[in-house]
């Protein structure tokens, strides 16, 4: 992969760009940079090639396709256990990401679940685990998120504190 250092002014200008849209044309980020299209279609191919660029996805409202209720959970395992803990969490379906991170807990979990009863369920699966020594559930009100071009907010009846969300 590339050095940060290796990238100038105009591949962080491509990179957000692209960001901000993965569909957007290269004549179009040509346009936006100020160079022509051959040098822009030559600077994203090696982007891709160096691993600056991994990939390109879609980016979806969860609300609207997957289980509206969002949280994370913190996690301390027992010594020794950080990968068998992070084999099962990964096998929990609402469990949508698993970050190792430093100091205590030891990961962090993104769930998404139904309701705040299926919600409830979930985090007492994890916590059955007898090698869980604690977790810490905090549940999202809102979203803001860099990369996507337009800002993600939680389904109004989350943020205005019911209980559950209405059927």
């Amino acid at each position: 992969m590339a050095a940060p250092e290796l990238l100038d002014q105009i591949d962080h200008a491509i990179l957000e760009l692209l960001r901000e849209d993965a569909r957007r044309t290269v004549t179009d980020i040509a346009g936006r940079v100020n160079l022509s299209l051959a040098p822009v279609k030559r600077r994203i191919e090696r982007l891709e090639r160096t691993g600056v660029i991994r990939g390109y996805t879609v980016v979806l409202d969860p609300s609207k396709v997957t289980a509206a209720l969002e949280a994370y959970t913190e996690v301390c395992v027992g010594p020794g256990a950080l990968e068998d803990v992070m084999d099962f969490v990964q096998c929990v379906p609402e469990v949508q990401e698993v970050s190792v991170i430093a100091g205590d807990p030891d990961l962090l979990l993104l769930l998404r679940a139904e309701n705040v009863g299926d919600l409830h369920r979930v985090i007492n699966q994890i916590r059955r685990d007898s090698r869980i020594s604690s977790t810490k559930t905090l549940v999202t009100l809102k979203t803001w998120v860099r990369s996507q071009s337009q800002d993600y907010e939680a389904p109004s009846h989350l943020v205005e504190g019911s209980a559950s969300p209405a059927a």
